[in-house]
């Protein structure tokens, strides 16, 4: 015998309407929106995977886009009409190369352990550069690795691939394309990221000094 089918007190609004709250909850939200706060934000039975799908293609050509940012969703400016946004700032601090070539080996080698990023750096990386890197919310925590002593991992943040508009770090670019963006300077990395004797002496110090460059 077949057993009835348990249906909802309430009814799903219709999808044109559900299309209307993702929309509006993107719109106002400051940080990326995963499928879950979706979920839990819109009424009982609605399905914002699909409703996400038809925005994605209304806003197809259009001056705002709908991009994945890892597993959240958010608004984003067409790439061709960035120019429009810039505006006059004061400029920051780079980050140091110590800090640079930490942050390049992670992107590129994540999941990555302390001892890994040293040996391909060729030399002790600073608790205060992975701080910062951290503080900065360019990297974060990952799994533990099943080796003795079980050392705990690095890799980069949502926050990281938001600031680059990547998906994930699969898309990361080339040099060139990086130091397009500003992260890397124009010096030449060696390779493997692997710093140079100055850089190792720089590294050694303590205090603010090596995490930043004039």
């Amino acid at each position: 015998m077949t057993e009835p089918v348990e249906q909802s007190l309430f009814e799903a609004p219709p999808m044109g309407e559900q299309e209307r709250m993702v929309e509006a909850i993107l719109f106002a939200s400051a940080e990326p929106v995963t499928l879950p706060e979706l979920v839990a934000r819109m009424p009982h039975g609605c399905d914002p995977a699909e409703a996400l799908v038809t925005l994605r293609r209304r806003y197809e050509g259009r001056g705002v886009h709908i991009v994945k940012v890892g597993d959240a969703y958010a608004f984003r400016t067409a790439g061709d009409l960035g120019f429009l946004m810039q505006k006059e700032h004061v400029e920051q601090k780079k980050l140091s190369r110590a800090a640079i070539e930490t942050l390049a080996i992670v992107a590129y080698h994540q999941p990555v352990t302390r001892a890994e990023i040293e040996e391909i750096r060729g030399v002790a990386v600073s608790r205060g550069t992975v701080d910062l890197l951290m503080e900065l919310d360019w990297i974060r925590l990952g799994r533990r690795r099943m080796t003795p002593g079980r050392p705990v991992t690095f890799v980069v943040t949502e926050h990281f691939l938001d600031h680059f508009g990547l998906e994930s770090a699969r898309d990361l670019p080339g040099l060139k394309e990086l130091r397009a963006a500003g992260l890397l300077d124009s010096r030449p990395l060696p390779m493997g990221f692997g710093a140079t004797t100055s850089d190792d002496e720089e590294e050694a110090k303590t205090g603010q000094s090596e995490l930043f460059e004039d």
